[in-house]
């Protein structure tokens, strides 16, 4: 097992216990995750080939899609409620 699957596993446990906390302690460790992410997904990608890099990236979207939702609809000049 390579260190970039190590370090994905330990993200995806990471993203896991984080999902489990309240939402006003969720911020913290949740952007630190998704800014993580990118580099984890790459570093799978080179590692394992480019369909790898491509399922982590669908499995990374899938549990942030929220997030991400709101970042997108921020940049676009939106003003979303955030959750309370």
């Amino acid at each position: 097992m390579t260190l970039s699957a190590i370090a994905a596993i330990i993200w995806a446990f990471a993203a896991t216990a984080t999902a489990f906390l309240p939402m006003k302690r969720q911020y913290g460790p949740g952007i630190t995750l998704l800014c993580l992410a990118p580099v984890v997904i790459v570093w799978l990608g080179v590692d394992y080939g480019l369909i790898v890099g491509i399922l982590a990236a669908i499995g990374f979207v899938s549990m942030f899609r929220n997030p991400l939702i709101y970042f997108y609809r921020r940049a676009r000049g939106e003003r979303p409620e955030r959750p309370k």
